[in-house]
């Protein structure tokens, strides 16, 4: 009987002091509620701490986004003109090469003998017109057989140097300065005529060339400066110009292909890349406010403007109508003007019309975010 009445008596005591616990929860949280707002609206809790963004007027720019193919500034693939036997190999893959460089060579026997044969029958002229010279000075021989002479001197002369003109057609050489590619050639190789020995490309500047829709004519000009990226280094953008404008329309397509010329230090852009070409078409100022103080929904965005409330700030949920995105801001078409205020981060702890409480304020001026910089 004792043990049941210990029982009954310990659970009375547990059961008393879950009730004063609950009591004093109860009475802190009504506490807190009569020193501020709260995430419910005016009155009902604690006001969230944001950080603040000022709506500023930037400048933004509408852009044309095509795609090109990036090409070096010459390139061409190295061949032979003449099926021959490749005897030497004076090239490593990916060298870069000066104009006139050789490249191969190729078999020349034939040449060769040519060469011989056309400097011995120089040599017999030369004597030949040395003899009849003399003789035609003394007047034992008459003067037009030195004129004779003299002829076929010149034509052993072009002889020779048509001979060497071929050997040096053995010779496959760089048209101009570049950077070889890739190639299976070596010493002993058939090459047939036509056949690629390997490729060669000026990459120190690298042409884009893009067609541009027709109603966009008046915006393109020589000179102008603009823009690409390429997938192979994500945001990283080039700079470049447009250096040419084609003077025809495409008539199926109804576009006009333009040239731009971007530098390549450091032969980043390769031929062949795809490249995303942005044409600037104009600037204009608009209000902007930070990316991370809009938030989407569906089709819709808002903002969370910072208005005065009974008890302090309080969040104005804003529909706005947002523009174009650059440098870490959007341009607001419609919904807000230039020195709104706004909730610059946070968004989604935040409830319509709750209260808030500007960071720093009323102290050093914290958490304003400056006009010009992202609110994080």
């Amino acid at each position: 009987m004792i043990k049941r009445h210990f029982f009954l008596v310990a659970a009375a005591v547990v059961l008393g002091l879950m009730i004063v616990a609950a009591v004093l929860r109860v009475a802190f949280a009504e506490d807190e509620g009569a020193g501020g707002g709260g995430p419910g609206g005016p009155g009902g809790g604690r006001s969230q701490a944001v950080s603040e963004a000022v709506v500023t007027l930037r400048p933004f720019s509408d852009q044309i986004d095509v795609l090109g193919v990036a090409r070096g500034r010459r390139s061409v693939n190295i061949t032979s003109a003449t099926s021959e036997l490749a005897t030497a190999v004076l090239f490593q893959d990916g060298q870069r090469v000066a104009a006139g460089a050789p490249l191969v060579r190729l078999q020349a026997g034939e040449e060769e003998a040519s060469i011989i044969q056309a400097r011995a029958n120089l040599a017999q002229a030369e004597r030949e017109y040395e003899r009849f010279r003399e003789l035609a000075e003394r007047g034992v021989a008459p003067r037009v057989s030195a004129e004779d002479a003299e002829t076929a001197v010149e034509t052993a002369r072009a002889t020779l140097t048509a001979a060497q003109a071929r050997q040096g057609d053995r010779v496959i050489r760089a048209p101009f300065a570049g950077v070889l590619g890739l190639s299976t050639i070596t010493a002993g190789t058939l090459i047939s005529p036509g056949a690629v020995i390997t490729t060669l490309d000026d990459i120190s500047v690298i042409r884009v060339d893009f067609p541009v829709p027709e109603r966009y004519l008046s915006v393109l000009r020589e000179g102008l400066p603009i823009t690409a990226t390429a997938d192979a280094y994500g945001e990283d953008a080039f700079t470049g110009r447009i250096a040419l404008i084609d003077t025809r329309i495409n008539e199926t397509t109804r576009a006009v292909t333009a040239r731009a010329e971007f530098s390549n230090p450091g032969g980043r852009i390769r031929p062949g890349m795809l490249m995303r070409v942005g044409i600037q078409e104009g600037q204009r100022q608009s209000p902007a406010v930070p990316e991370s103080a809009v938030q989407y929904e569906g089709e819709s965005a808002f903002v969370y403007r910072i208005a005065p409330g009974e008890n302090g700030a309080t969040a104005q949920r804003v529909e706005v109508e947002p523009g174009a995105v650059e440098g870490g801001f959007v341009e607001i078409v419609s919904g807000l003007t230039a020195n709104d205020r706004v909730v610059g981060s946070g968004l989604n702890r935040i409830q319509p019309n709750a209260p808030i409480r500007v960071a720093g304020a009323g102290g050093e001026g914290q958490g304003r975010t400056p006009a010009g910089a992202t609110a994080r």
